[in-house]
């Protein structure tokens, strides 16, 4: 099965419902796409893109004939473009909070599941030159720091975390999502940044992450669910059963997600 790129969209609902990208392009298993194939559209939080993308190249190859494509951003600006009319099967969100608009426009087909669990970490760039060692140290004027935009799960998250330890940060920049706010860290435009642990781990080599106890006050829940008008319903019930399944477990935990067991 090619295993094309699946692009992280941040951009118009227009956009959004002529360009989304398929794994395969159109081919299954190298040969060209057979009349009567499907796709199956998945959007989900930035944070997933590593592990949904091999959890759909495994969804892909236990259903031959069925492309699997990805709209991964910030969970708020998804759900805004589900309820606005995108055609999509499943959403996997950040937070309940991002959820809770599909579920209000009775767009899910029945209660989301949580499925995993995210925690904060600081990321610094490799050679840590601002010498971050701690989240009192992003009080700092002179540390340039990068969060999430406070409407976005993880900016929510850097919110309550930041509150717990009485700290005020003043950041540089506030980004759509955390991959954006990861890129600033990598790039050294900032000296440290409030991201997932799951991205600390994904960008490993590139940043370093710091634990901080204060993120265990911030944890992010990340329900999903099958949507309700959903072009491709069964397609979209198995790619969630397989989320759930002690496959789609091991994937996200080997992600540095904490795994919540299938009800």
């Amino acid at each position: 099965m090619p295993k094309s790129s699946r692009w992280a969209l941040a951009v118009p609902l227009a956009l959004v419902l002529a360009a989304l990208p398929a794994c395969g392009a159109g081919q299954v298993g190298g040969t060209p796409a057979a009349e009567g194939d499907r796709t199956l559209t998945v959007f989900a939080a930035a944070s997933l893109t590593g592990s949904f993308t091999e959890i759909g190249w495994a969804f892909e190859a236990a259903h031959p004939g069925t492309a699997v494509r990805f709209n991964f951003g910030s969970s708020a600006t998804l759900a805004q473009q589900i309820v606005q009319g995108a055609p999509a099967d499943v959403f996997a969100a950040a937070s309940p909070a991002t959820m809770k608009p599909v579920t209000d426009a009775s767009l899910a087909a029945g209660a989301p599941v949580t499925f995993a669990r995210n925690k904060l970490r600081i990321a610094v760039p490799a050679g840590n030159p601002a010498k971050v060692d701690a989240l009192e140290d992003l009080a700092d004027a002179r540390v340039k720091v990068a969060l999430c935009a406070r409407q976005v799960p993880c900016g929510a998250a850097a919110v309550k975390a930041l509150d717990a330890a009485g700290l005020k940060v003043t950041p540089v920049t506030l980004e759509q999502d955390v991959k954006a706010t990861l890129t600033k860290v990598e790039l050294g435009e900032v000296d440290a940044a409030l991201v997932y642990q799951t991205d600390v781990i994904a960008a490993a080599g590139k940043v370093k992450g710091i634990a901080f106890p204060e993120a265990d006050q911030a944890v992010n829940d990340y329900p999903v669910a099958a949507l309700a008008k959903a072009p491709a319903g069964d397609l979209a019930r198995r790619f969630v059963d397989l989320v759930l399944s002690r496959q789609g477990r091991q994937t996200l935990a080997a992600a540095g997600f904490e795994v919540v067991p299938a009800p």
